[in-house]
């Protein structure tokens, strides 16, 4: 399988790709890429739709003349200085793998780094040099974040800075409930569309009901989660 850095032929052969409409997977095995490597390639370049070969391959030689010398990609804020690059950078590939399919992968990349960094929080400054990626790209990514409640941001003097706190993953959890009960509703719009007593009408009455039963549980586990884990902050 080929190594090293993509190629501008490679980056041509992406744009092709989405093109023809092929999935990141079936451009990976085009290339002989792992699929991570394409995805990450094609959101730090304009996205699916944005994604073009001459503009992708000049902001990686604008990343590379930023790149640090020691450890290509390695992270380069204080709070980090004692951690071993090598297994931080490994730690980082599978927390994005694992979290890509609910977040784009730049806005996982800006979630590891500040759920990882010991002060939770980063300026989109330590966020760029951390990722090695455009100012654009970073801020793209906690927007994405910020929509759906995992990051907020705090002033501090004349910067922004990006917080993680103790609740985040809980806030995730209420955005994955919320997102069990629009499917929900979708799909029991849809069962007088195709008939309720049709085939299809029961198949969707069905569906609607297995997403209302599983919104109702993970309500009922946010619940259990706060009063577990914050129990000795409540009154007697």
């Amino acid at each position: 399988m080929p190594g090293g850095h993509l190629t501008y032929d490679d980056r041509r052969k992406i744009a092709e790709g989405l093109a023809e409409g092929l999935t990141y997977a079936e451009i990976a095995r085009r290339l002989e890429r792992p699929r991570s490597t394409i995805g990450r390639e094609i959101a730090r370049n304009g996205g699916p739709h944005g994604y073009r070969a001459a503009r992708a391959q000049q902001a990686a030689g604008w990343r590379a003349r930023r790149r640090p010398s020691a450890l290509p990609g390695a992270p380069a804020t204080e709070d980090v200085v004692g951690r071993d690059p090598l297994a931080m950078r490994e730690f980082e590939r599978r927390f994005t793998e694992f979290m890509s399919p609910g977040l784009p992968t730049m806005a996982s990349r800006v979630l590891f780094c500040l759920f990882t960094s010991d002060t939770g929080n980063l300026t989109v400054a330590d966020l760029t040099e951390r990722l090695q990626v455009s100012p654009a790209s970073v801020s793209k990514g906690v927007g994405w974040l910020e929509r759906v409640g995992l990051v907020r941001r705090e002033r501090d003097n004349r910067r922004e800075r990006y917080l993680v706190d103790d609740e985040v993953w809980y806030r995730a959890w209420i955005v994955g409930t919320q997102s069990m009960a629009l499917w929900a509703d979708i799909i029991r719009e849809g069962v007088d569309t195709v008939g309720r007593q049709s085939p299809a009408g029961v198949r969707l009455k069905t569906a609607s009901r297995f997403f209302d039963l599983l919104s109702s549980d993970m309500a009922a586990a946010a619940e259990h989660y706060r009063r577990a884990f914050y129990a000795n902050d409540e009154g007697p």
